[in-house]
């Protein structure tokens, strides 16, 4: 029996991956253009662009709670199909 789901259909937690991965990008391009000033000895950036170097953490933290909700998401579909197989054996 094939598996239902379609390759390219969205599993829970997709959106929540993506994201994280495009915030964590930002935070990385920031953190490069924030650390170049202080390596060749020229005027550093304001304070606010090590504000948005923090972006790396957030988009981490967002990725990891999409794994999470994915990881919930597998356990509960799992513990449904249990419960059929359950159900027709009886």
């Amino acid at each position: 029996m094939r598996d239902k789901t379609q390759t390219n259909s969205a599993e829970a937690g997709d959106r929540l991956i993506r994201a994280g991965a495009i915030v964590f990008f930002i935070g990385a391009v920031a953190t490069l253009v924030t650390v170049a000033p202080l390596l060749l000895g020229t005027t550093p950036f304001p304070t606010y662009m090590f504000g948005l170097s923090m972006l790396m953490g957030v988009g981490f933290l967002l990725a990891g709670a999409g794994v999470l909700q994915s990881i919930a998401e597998g356990r509960r579909r799992a513990r449904a199909t249990r419960g059929e197989d359950v159900l027709r054996a009886g």
